[in-house]
This record gives structure tokens, sequence and C-alpha cells, in this order.
């Protein structure tokens, strides 16, 4: 996704509001596609213990920090957010693995 402006770019905060807004959609259709496929690995799996996977977790985790450390981001806050994305889908995919 490529922004419409580059956040220098912005001449006001209603300009930077834009873009945020944008991207805030863009990222919910992506957590949407995310979600799918959370829900979707849960019936390959043959246990509930098998939903938590805590090394793919960490897989996952060191794969962002770098992903963001090459962006020149902050490789701690993409952490965090990832953390919490992984607890929240984890819920839903061990709800949906207890319905199948």
């Amino acid at each position: 996704m490529t922004p419409d402006k580059s956040a220098a770019d912005c001449q006001s905060l209603a300009e930077i509001r834009a873009q945020i807004d944008r991207i805030d959609q863009a990222m919910v259709e992506l957590l949407v596609t995310r979600g799918s496929y959370v829900l979707a690995a849960a019936r390959f799996k043959q246990s509930e213990a098998e939903v938590t996977a805590p090394q793919r977790v960490e897989q996952v985790i060191a794969r962002v920090r770098a992903l963001a450390e090459a962006r020149g981001a902050s490789a701690d806050v993409v952490e965090r957010v990832y953390r919490e994305l992984i607890a929240a889908f984890t819920d839903a995919e061990r709800e949906h693995w207890r319905q199948q």
C-alpha cells in the first residue's frame, strides 16, 4: 500500500488524520484476511494445546521485529502490537477449534 501522501508532505492535522483513516481501513481488511487463515489453521490442529503454538508465536515475533528494524521502525512497538494481535487471534482460534 502506497500512501496518497507522505507524512512529511501533509500540511495539516486533517491531512494526517485522513491518511491514518485510510491506513486503518487497509489494516482492518488485512486483519480480516489474516483472521480467516488463523481460523482455517484450527482444522489442522489435533489438540487445543496446539492452538497456542508458543514456538510459532516466537517465530512470528522475531520475523516482524526484523521487518520493523529493516524499515527503521520501533521493533518494540511492533512486537507489542503483534503480541496483542496474536493473543486475540489465538483466543478466536481456540474458540473455533472447540466448536469443530
